[in-house]
């Protein structure tokens, strides 16, 4: 099939999934654009899902386990330096119920404590968090409930299906067998006795007309997930017959044999209504999700279409202890990539994952808010200041680009602190195109700057970053843009904000932006045709930007 236009497919790619009108079962591939018949919009077709674990308890917060779920090591003690089991530590400002650990007092001077998933308040102030995010659903994780766990598990269910009632989103069961020994039989009482129930809440997520169902792990290729194919596909038809759209939650790389995939899977995973594959650990940086996206997520997306199957990637903010975030760009760059990619919906790893590192919920945004000497990893990690709900933020865009409410775009649409905007947009990943329709870039910061390319990379995007006294700062590549005092060509190669990297941010009457330097006189693209300057009185054609065009 001939490629069709970029123009073409944004207009249709907006059609697909604009705001009322995505009842559309066209599907449309970025790359090849090939076409298929898929689901059409619903609950997750089309939406953002976080997953959602639920799964922190305290000592004394009245649940069924009485225990430090999650938190430590060692359930039964309190969470301290030696008995740790989480990566990343909650900001816990928006909770009226926490409970006293073990650690010393953050930075701040305030006690450390941590939430409890038990509390109605936790659960209510997680939804509503996503309601005030636009984050459509939340999956909520549920493991093998016939052990210790159970009756914590099942008071969770009952939390969010009111919380989900309460803040207008949708929730929907999503089971993770890994360790289930007696599955298979196990997995359809636990559905028929408890869970089933929870569909008849108006919260419960339908698509197509039938309650959603995910069932996580089938087809791993470890000791934990130890079934026959034979035995996933009844599970899986089993509960299609009982009228339930299912997800499957399967391995990095389904489609290949002798991989994280068990051999003779293929015909268990073309029996799912919809695959996630699973993607923590698999990237770590926004070239890695490139290369996933020509190899691995373009192949996925076609053998899908070619199924009728449809696709739901995985999205992570990146592990936090390990900095892999670049202020929000690491996942920025995911979205656009899957959504070029023409996915029909887009799965969060993970809400709550204090524990690997992975969460998009509030998180400690500087030393302030960790506990004293922890080495707990914060927000701020390289540099850029970032609010605590900067990734719940930066999500809710991200459905918003998917939803066609945005245009689809690789630079970040979200400032890294609340309230930044095209007058003020610190935080903001830009683009800056001249009047001469070519892009500014730094050169790598090994030459003078240029006003001279066709297209938009790595060196043509800007981090705009607070300079203080009302003043702005570009950063490209850990450098900063310096004007030179005006005396010779722009340059991006200081390392720290000195007073010739510090800008006032002008917008024109065109809508247009102009970048004054500390000499008040303003940055020029000299058209293009020599290096760029910070020479002139006034603004003209060459001293007017626009950004991210």
């Amino acid at each position: 099939m001939k490629t069709m236009p970029m123009l073409l497919w944004a207009a249709l790619l907006s059609l697909c999934f604009s705001c009322n009108k995505r009842e559309s079962s066209i599907t449309l591939k970025a790359s090849g654009l090939s076409v298929a018949n898929t689901s059409p919009a619903g609950d997750v077709v089309g939406k953002i899902v976080v997953g959602y674990q639920g799964w922190f308890a305290c000592t004394g917060d009245g649940s069924p386990i009485n225990a430090w779920w999650h938190y430590t090591q060692d359930w039964a003690k309190i969470p301290s330096a030696t008995n740790n089991g989480i990566k990343s530590w909650p900001d816990v400002r928006d909770y009226t119920s926490t409970f006293q650990t073990g650690w010393p007092a953050l930075g701040n001077g305030s006690p450390a404590t941590l939430f409890s998933s038990y509390t109605d308040q936790t659960v209510n102030t997680h939804f509503r968090w996503m309601q005030e995010n636009d984050i459509d659903a939340a999956a909520l994780q549920r493991f093998n409930p016939n052990g210790q766990e159970g009756p914590i598990r099942d008071s969770v269910t009952a939390k969010v299906k009111r919380a989900a009632e309460t803040y207008g989103r949708k929730f929907y069961i999503m089971y993770d067998v890994s360790g289930w020994t007696n599955m298979q039989s196990e997995i359809k009482t636990d559905w028929l006795a408890k869970m089933s129930a929870y569909t008849s809440s108006s919260a419960y997520a339908m698509q197509n007309g039938k309650p959603v169902v995910c069932i996580w792990g089938f087809g791993f290729n470890d000791d934990n997930h130890p079934w026959s194919a034979d035995i996933c596909i009844d599970v899986i038809n089993w509960f299609k017959n009982q009228g339930c759209y299912v997800i499957g939650g399967v391995p990095t790389h389904w489609r290949e044999e002798n991989s994280d995939s068990r051999p003779a899977f293929l015909n268990a995973y073309k029996a799912f209504n919809m695959l996630s594959p699973w993607m923590v650990g698999r990237i770590g940086n926004a070239g890695e999700s490139d290369n996933f996206f020509t190899n691995v997520n373009t192949p996925d997306q076609a053998f899908c279409n070619a199924n009728g199957i449809d696709y739901q990637p995985c999205v992570l903010p990146g592990d936090l202890q390990e900095k892999q975030r670049a202020h929000g760009d690491f996942m920025w760059r995911q979205f656009y990539n899957m959504i070029r990619v023409g996915c029909q919906g887009i799965y969060i790893s993970m809400f709550d994952e204090y524990n690997e590192g992975n969460q998009i919920a509030k998180t400690a945004e500087s030393a302030a808010f960790i506990p004293a000497g922890s080495g707990f990893v914060t927000l701020d990690e390289d540099g850029v200041a970032c609010s605590a709900d900067y990734y719940l933020r930066l999500t809710g865009d991200g459905g918003r680009m998917l939803k066609g409410q945005i245009n689809l775009t690789a630079i970040r649409q979200t400032p890294t602190q609340p309230g930044g905007t095209a007058n003020n947009p610190v935080g903001l990943t830009i683009t800056l195109k001249g009047s001469n329709n070519l892009y500014v870039s730094s050169e790598n910061g090994t030459q003078a700057m240029n006003c001279n390319r066709t297209a938009a990379g790595g060196w043509e995007s800007f981090l705009v970053v607070d300079a203080g006294n009302g003043k702005i700062a570009l950063k490209n590549n850990d450098k900063y843009v310096s004007s030179e005092n005006g005396l010779q060509p722009i340059t991006c190669n200081r390392s720290t904000i000195g007073v010739w990297e510090q800008f006032d941010w002008v917008t024109n009457a065109d809508g247009s932006i102009s970048l004054k330097g500390n000499n008040g006189l303003y940055i020029s693209s000299e058209d293009g045709l020599q290096a760029m300057t910070c020479n002139r009185t006034t603004v003209g054609g060459w001293e007017s930007f626009r950004l991210n065009q």
